[in-house]
């Protein structure tokens, strides 16, 4: 679905992230939801069901980032409703980008390697 050797994801298939070099799925690393702020990864335990609550997002804020990229899943199952794109801006993250998975990956790496301040937030099924 999702391959780029310059990393920092370097894939992602179904429910598996490799993020420097390191597998995350339900069998390795953090899990299959993952977030990502910089270089360090951490499971997105905060994630239940498919439709994002404001408490989902919380562990972003106060990470001294700009962009937040929301992995919505491979076929894009999350729903972000506007309350909570609302919320990610009153706490000062300028852009949010919603994206199926595999694109969010992408753009994440794009976004990394400009040197901009991003973190993902990403759903590894559905």
């Amino acid at each position: 679905m999702f391959d780029d050797p310059r990393g920092p994801i370097e894939h992602f298939s179904w429910g598996t992230f490799v993020v420097h070099g390191e597998e995350h799925s339900t069998e390795a690393g953090v899990g299959k939801d993952i977030c990502l702020v910089g270089r360090y990864v951490s499971p997105w335990r905060e994630r239940k069901g498919h439709e994002l609550k404001k408490s989902m997002i919380t562990r972003i804020y106060d990470r001294d980032i700009d962009v937040l990229i929301i992995g919505l899943g491979v076929h894009g199952a999350v729903r972000c409703p506007d309350a909570v794109k609302e919320a990610i801006r009153e706490h000062g993250i300028s852009e949010c980008i919603l994206q199926p998975t595999p694109q969010a990956c992408a753009t994440y790496n794009k976004l990394f390697h400009k040197g901009r301040r991003v973190a993902l937030l990403a759903h590894g099924t559905c």
